[in-house]
């Protein structure tokens, strides 16, 4: 392994372009990523200072132990956290991003371009405070391949991701020939064109139909972790019911109305939690959301603690999916999201729009090249065959669990079974009413789902490849499946006639054999 070249830590030198200049070389983060890092280090030091208070009994001893073991925590974190900045050297070349890592056991890792799918910002409150930013590299794949570098200022942020898409939507020659020359003028600062806004009282009604319950699921870890600094046993239930055998004895005697009364105002209370924890989360996570349409494709800022920046260029948008809840679609609620060739299932960078009306959806949509269905579709439902199958094996055990417990002398639970069996009949049925496909010039449509339906557009010629898949099953009622290859997610049109899915996948065919992929952006 060649040893770097020198580097100015923090230093970035701008070209005409607004990108870094590659002959800059090796560079290291910025040195105020360690005291984000040290800030961050003292949660580490809450449990073991916390464990020794509560565990010595002497008060003025505890406290002096607890707090030269907080000092200690700290001042290791620290240390170990320069080390690791000292040590940690990132460059970006001609056809790749290298990083070079390690504290006793060196790593260099490098990511070429072409794996590059997208360059995003995040920047956590401690990050917003020092003006710095956390720059994520992703390659499509998740996990461990995915490549960060924590922390940079904002400028060195925007000019790293500038740089980056410039080597990904051009060769590498072209590119360098572009940023050592400056023959073409580009910046982060591009005109931007507002597509959607949320402002609080939109986050505010989102936010009522987030209901959640996690705030109990964080007081009950909370509580599992922690039992130890109370003075009592957090899970004996003989306990807890000698001190609420008074308040239990008075609620028993205070007659039926009573207790309906404090019932409905446990429920009361709980769904009042639900709802605030969800308005709290909808704040956090999407305070100041705006979606612009830019030069490079669509820029998306959410925030109010952790404060990201995505930018999806727009040739990358291989679908789009309008989907929404039980609830909300009956006030005409719905939120977009783009399936594109960095799609992380795990990641929530490819929502663009939450929560909005179909109108509003439908321009975004539009900006990147696709369009919502309208009341000229001409819809198709998937073989009644192929849903009455279905049927008929999702009912099947619990019609046989029946069948077992009225042998077998359990009345209640054989009707139990056979409601059962006839619930999930009737879903399949609904389903089918419900589940349509579509075929225009340019688009795949699907829509699936009952209760909380789903919308997916995806472009013809960006497709990849078509099978018709069938079963033994299939084959003998004359159905099959058609699933499409669709870089960053799935599409597949279920229980199609086979004379049907013969037909789109000819048609679907065509579309991609007219388009010369080695023309199209990378």
């Amino acid at each position: 392994m060649s040893k770097p070249d020198s580097a100015q830590p923090g230093s970035v030198r701008h070209g005409s372009t607004g990108r870094l200049d590659l002959e800059e070389g090796w560079r290291r983060t910025s040195p105020l990523g360690i005291v984000t890092q040290g800030l961050r280090s003292l949660r580490r030091a809450v449990l073991p200072v916390a464990a020794i208070l509560f565990s010595t009994r002497s008060a003025e001893f505890g406290v002096g132990i607890a707090v030269g073991v907080g000092i200690a925590i700290v001042t290791l974190n620290l240390l170990v956290t320069t080390i690791a900045w000292w040590n940690t050297q990132y460059r970006i070349g001609s056809t790749d991003v290298r990083l070079h890592s390690g504290i006793l056991g060196r790593q260099a890792r490098s990511v070429p371009f072409e794996r590059i799918q997208d360059v995003s910002l995040e920047q956590g409150p401690l990050a917003r405070l020092l003006r710095l930013v956390e720059v994520r590299f992703e390659t499509g794949a998740g996990g461990k391949d995915e490549l960060k570098l924590a922390y940079v200022s904002q400028e060195e942020g925007a000019a790293l991701r500038e740089t980056v898409r410039a080597r990904i939507d051009t060769d590498p020659a072209s590119a360098q020939s572009a940023v050592a020359g400056g023959e073409k003028a580009a910046s982060s600062a591009a005109e931007e064109t507002p597509l959607f806004t949320m402002g609080p009282r939109r986050l505010l009604v989102f936010g009522l139909f987030e209901f959640s319950l996690v705030f109990f699921a964080v007081l009950a870890g909370a509580a599992q972790q922690l039992d130890f600094l109370l003075p009592f046993d957090l899970w004996d239930f003989d306990g807890w019911e000698e001190r609420l055998a008074g308040p239990g004895a008075w609620l028993a005697g205070a007659g039926p109305s009573v207790r309906v009364i404090g019932a409905v105002l446990a429920i009361l209370a709980l769904a009042a939690v639900g709802l605030i924890t969800g308005v709290a989360r909808t704040f956090a996570r999407d305070f100041g959301f705006r979606l612009d349409r830019t030069s490079k494709g669509f820029r998306r800022r959410r925030g109010l603690f952790t404060r990201t920046d995505v930018v999806m260029p727009v040739h990358r948008v291989q679908a789009v999916t309008v989907s929404t809840g039980f609830l909300r679609r009956r006030w005409g609620w719905h939120g977009l999201g783009f399936i594109s060739l960095a799609h992380d299932a795990k990641s929530a960078n490819h929502t663009i729009a939450p929560f909005a009306q179909i109108g509003e959806l439908a321009p975004i949509a539009h900006a990147a090249g696709y369009k919502l269905p309208g009341a000229e579709i001409a819809w198709h439902r998937p073989s009644k065959r192929y849903r009455l199958d279905r049927a008929i094996m999702s009912a099947a055990l619990p019609a046989l669990a029946a069948l077992a417990a009225a042998a077998l002398g359990f009345a209640l639970v054989a009707i139990a079974a056979l409601v059962l069996a006839a619930a999930l009949a009737v879903r399949h049925r609904f389903l089918w009413q419900h589940e349509r496909h579509a075929l225009d010039e340019r688009q795949v449509l699907s829509r699936t789902g009952w209760l909380a339906p789903r919308l997916m557009v995806a472009s013809r010629q960006k497709l990849h490849s078509v099978r018709i898949v069938q079963g033994p099953l299939a084959q003998l009622r004359g159905y099959a499946n058609l699933r499409f290859g669709l870089a960053g997610g799935s599409l597949s049109l279920d229980g199609l006639p086979l004379s049907e899915a013969r037909h789109l996948r000819a048609a679907v065919l065509s579309s991609i054999a007219a388009v010369d992929f080695s023309q199209l952006p990378r």
